[in-house]
């Protein structure tokens, strides 16, 4: 809102309170909602590696004119089409690294919540009822623009407001929508209806959150009208302000162009998961810092995973040295220099979640490693100080191989170890088997000088 950085500090010492709005239910989540989606995951494990307590949550939308309309196209129903892509939304960002958030709330299951809040908006004079609709009466709140910092004379109208003779000022926008003839609907004080889009996140903060929360993020489209929208109506009810810090995320544009219906370049998380790592996609996503559009492309994407190659390549290269290293006392540099690359990564992640900065430091690492391997001798111990820098620092970006796949690294082995034995009693076939299983896994083996090794593509 002040357009500059500030300190953290939280309502609570220790504790955070985050809630980030989350997709429509209506279909897959597309690229561009996917960066939020890491993003603000990434915000939430750097938080809690530094020793917050964080209360992260994302909500559904399971109600909503796009989940109408898509029940109707596929005769279905409301609930059955949010359930679906529910499940999906799970299983996309499960894909992606994602962690649950702390609560996942739906519009539906908060439908009480959602009415009283807009009842106390009517008893307080920021709301009324025209026709069966009931809409907040933006007069009323004086600041209304403070967010996206327009007046009310400038503001921009179109996105989910529709002109309506019934309003008393065409900036006034819909809290409660009369139902129509076999939609889906709630019974309230006005009649049969559902919620307008602003008013669920508004109720859902205050439920699981309070009046007041620490960090409230999205997409830069939802600076206007969708968060102007929640902070008229939170803090017209409460008196109170209702998020400290706001944090908005850059558009994903698709070949240097904006994603959008009419040009139809939109892609679905659900197709590239298919073809491209999920570790690559959270990789180009982190490769920006979050204020600024990305351009998703094949050269981007490529670009990414070369620069994940390199990372997981060092890790292989002291995984496999690690095999062969002797007991020892930790080298006096490798106590310091792991330790100095630590700092950097918490200095660029303190400065407004500088994650490319942060991956530079992981690259300060890659060389350190890269050099420190190079030497004849090498003991367990500084190779253990390396390789737990690099989980420390995935720990919060995410960008290394899941725990799922780690339980293929024992498999791998024992299949290495099978045509090590089969290449030397002559079982030529079975080892040729055995390479293009491995192949056909992504793994890729090379000969070197303490033995063969073993990485993905």
């Amino acid at each position: 809102m002040t357009r500059s950085k500030e300190e953290f500090k939280t309502l609570e010492p220790g504790k955070v309170k985050m809630y980030v709005c989350g997709p429509t239910v209506y279909d897959y989540i597309h690229i561009g909602n996917a960066r939020p989606v890491i993003f603000f995951d990434v915000v939430r494990r750097y938080l809690e590696s530094v020793g917050y307590e964080v209360t992260y949550v994302v909500n559904f939308t399971d109600v909503d004119d796009k989940l109408i309309k898509k029940a109707a196209e596929i005769g279905s129903t409301v609930p059955e089409v949010a359930d679906k892509f529910v499940q999906m939304y799970y299983e996309d960002t499960k894909g992606l690294g994602v962690r649950e958030a702390t609560v996942h709330p739906r519009v539906t299951q908060n439908m009480s919540e959602i009415i009283d809040f807009i009842s106390g908006l009517v008893n307080k004079g920021y709301a009324y009822e025209a026709g069966g609709d009931v809409f907040f009466r933006t007069s009323k709140f004086p600041d209304y623009g403070k967010l996206s910092h327009q007046n009310m004379e400038e503001l921009q109208f179109g996105i989910r407001v529709e002109v309506d003779e019934r309003k008393e000022s065409p900036q006034d926008f819909v809290l409660w929508k009369a139902t129509k003839p076999g939609e889906i609907s709630w019974s309230s004080p006005w009649g049969e209806g559902r919620p307008g889009w602003h008013i669920e996140c508004s109720a859902m903060v205050r439920k699981y959150l309070g009046e007041t929360i620490d960090i409230h993020g999205g997409g830069q489209d939802l600076t206007f009208p969708h968060h102007e929208c929640e902070i008229a109506q939170s803090e017209g009810l409460t008196g109170h302000p209702m998020a400290n810090y706001w944090m908005h995320n850059g558009f994903v544009n698709i070949n240097n162009e904006k994603m959008s219906k009419s040009l139809g370049n939109g892609i679905n998380v659900h197709q590239p998961l298919k073809t491209i790592s999920p570790q690559v996609i959270r990789y180009f996503m982190l490769s920006g810092h979050y204020r600024n559009p990305l351009n998703f492309s094949d050269e981007a994407v490529e670009q990414a995973r070369n620069s994940l190659n390199r990372i997981e390549n060092s890790i292989a290269n002291l995984k496999h040295r690690l095999s062969s290293a002797e007991a020892g006392t930790p080298d006096p540099e490798l106590i310091q220099a792991p330790q100095g690359v630590k700092e950097q990564f918490e200095a660029k992640m303190n400065d407004d979640f500088n994650t490319p900065d942060a991956i530079t430091a992981m690259f300060d690492l890659v060389a350190l490693s890269n050099q420190y391997l190079t030497r004849d001798q090498v003991n367990k111990e500084s190779i253990g100080l390396l390789l737990g820098q690099f989980e420390a620092m995935d720990n919060v970006l995410g960008i290394l191989a899941t725990a799922e796949e780690d339980l293929l690294d024992e498999e791998v082995e024992q299949l290495i170890l099978e045509r090590t034995e089969a290449r030397k009693a002559k079982n030529w076939a079975r080892a040729d088997e055995i390479r293009d299983l491995l192949t056909s896994r992504g793994i890729l083996l090379e000969d070197t000088s303490q033995g063969i090794r073993w990485r993905r593509k």
